[in-house]
């Protein structure tokens, strides 16, 4: 089997300086799909971008969380979306307040709404994900959310970001931040696949993203090198890795401390040897569009 890979880059419409570094990496070749976060105040500039190039695959960055300290965001549904809401009034900061807070039927509004947001900029979906793993369940076993969003996703059909395979590496990885035993991901793993497949959901056959906490996060070139690496590693079928790109700009900077790490992945997926380095790895860039066609 071949090497395929999608570079999605999550946040579109978090912020401006999202909005311009998800835009340059499209039309530079070093992205293949991106997803704009419907609830944030950005979001009507991405979606207008993305009407206006409709060559590209952009879908829903489905948003449950509102993480950062002084810039946030709140639910879009009518009705009551008070279970989605933290003591601020806000989209709770992690996930696990979401899943141990959420109304199920609350939860199903604002993913429609997200949806319906998105396709009122005048742009047809390409695919789901979801921003910090909120609808998975993996914080706390409430397994019923991700079967809502696989049956929602099936409803418009559209795939979503989950792993058909789950290797040792994901379970390890700080990104993905799993939190349950893998006994648990054993028991459930096969009702997911099933259920996805029943309701005519793609999904990748892997996800492996990019991690911080090391070396990688001193400089640059630790990033690179990392980075590179980690592409070298990746197994054969479809794999999805996702990335956070930003300009270096006073409003990036006013939203996080870790502003650097978005404006290096603008950097490094800017970079023409980036993709020289992927086409050496014998890996194949495709889009979420390309995989529900391979999915058929």
């Amino acid at each position: 089997m071949d090497k395929y890979l999608i570079i999605n880059a999550d946040d579109f419409g978090m912020c401006h300086a999202a909005n311009g570094a998800v835009a340059d990496l499209f039309q530079k070749g070093g992205i293949t799909s991106a997803t704009i976060m419907t609830p944030c105040s950005w979001a009507k500039e991405a979606g207008k971008w993305a009407a206006q190039h409709p060559e590209y695959a952009v879908g829903v960055h489905l948003t449950f969380t509102s993480e950062w300290g002084n810039y946030r965001w709140s639910p879009l549904a009518q009705g009551d979306t008070s279970s989605l809401r933290d003591s601020e009034d806000f989209m709770y900061y992690e996930s696990d307040q979401f899943e141990k807070n959420c109304d199920i039927d609350q939860v199903e509004n604002e993913i429609r709404a997200q949806i319906e947001r998105f396709k009122s900029f005048g742009v047809t979906p390409s695919h789901l994900d979801n921003h910090m793993g909120s609808l998975y369940g993996i914080e706390t076993g409430r397994f019923e959310l991700l079967n809502l969003t696989l049956a929602i996703a099936g409803e418009y059909g559209l795939p979503f970001r989950f792993p058909g395979t789950f290797v040792p590496e994901m379970f390890s990885n700080d990104t993905l931040a799993v939190k349950i035993d893998l006994d648990m991901i054993k028991m459930f793993y096969g009702k997911v696949l099933e259920f996805a497949k029943a309701n005519g959901v793609a999904m990748p056959d892997f996800l492996i993203p990019g991690e911080w906490n090391g070396p990688q996060n001193d400089s640059y070139e630790n990033f690179k090198e990392y980075i590179y690496e980690l592409y070298r590693s990746f197994p054969n079928g479809v794999t999805e890795t996702y990335i956070h790109p930003a300009f270096e700009c006073d409003e990036l900077k006013a939203i996080s401390g870790a502003w650097h790490r978005r404006v290096w992945e603008h950097k490094l997926f800017s970079d023409p040897q980036t993709l020289q380095h992927i086409k050496a790895c014998g890996i194949q860039l495709i889009n979420y569009r390309d995989l529900a066609e391979m999915k058929k």
